[in-house]
């Protein structure tokens, strides 16, 4: 079983859309597609506002997308080909908590891909991808925690040579293969043969 993990070091920069393209580019994998959110403070940082993530009665919630045309982040994943496709939302820094439910679902997979940065604390991917964007200055603390372990990278905005991060040494990603993506094609032919290459 492959397993790819996507992350980002913020939101609204594409990470979904690369997520998507790479299951829509490689069918052949069924892949088992997660979403992982983690809110706190009242606010949930797959979107920046008034979290509705929480339960009044569990620290998480897993719950498997059925609708292709829903609107949400795992149903792009379903109508992009995922076989399957999870929700998990989790209180910030409980991840530990959904990790049980998370590895019962990877031993189901025939392959798995993952957009999140902090499942990096508990698993080790076959490819790690970031997604960043240099002009918007917002880095989430698990980002910068497993920046230098990106085997790639999708730059959707602004070039490394001059970037909106504060505290951020571009250096950390470049040895990482980079790539590059827009609101067209977040997901390039590059990045895709780079996959199928590394997944050998």
């Amino acid at each position: 079983m492959a397993v790819v993990v996507v992350g980002g070091h913020t939101r609204n920069i594409g990470k979904t859309s690369v997520m998507a393209g790479l299951i829509a580019a490689t069918p052949e994998r069924h892949w088992t597609a997660f979403k992982i959110t983690q809110f706190g403070h009242g606010v949930c940082s797959a979107n920046g506002e008034a979290c509705d993530c929480e339960t009044a009665d569990h620290t998480i919630a897993i719950s498997e997308e059925r609708e292709r045309e829903s609107g949400t982040d795992s149903s792009r994943y379903l109508a992009a080909g995922a076989a399957r496709s999870f929700w998990v939302r989790t209180r910030q820094g409980q991840l530990a908590e959904a990790m049980p439910r998370i590895r019962r679902e990877l031993a189901r997979a025939e392959n798995a891909i993952i957009e999140s940065n902090s499942i990096l604390r508990f698993l080790q991917p076959d490819v790690f991808v970031s997604v960043l964007d240099a002009e918007t200055a917002d880095f989430k603390e698990s980002a910068k925690r497993y920046l230098d372990r990106a085997d790639a990278v999708v730059l959707t905005g602004g070039s490394l040579e001059q970037t909106a991060w504060q505290g951020v040494s571009s250096s950390l990603v470049r040895r990482a293969n980079q790539f590059f993506g827009s609101a067209e094609q977040y997901c390039s032919p590059a990045l895709v043969m780079f996959l199928r290459q590394r997944l050998r």
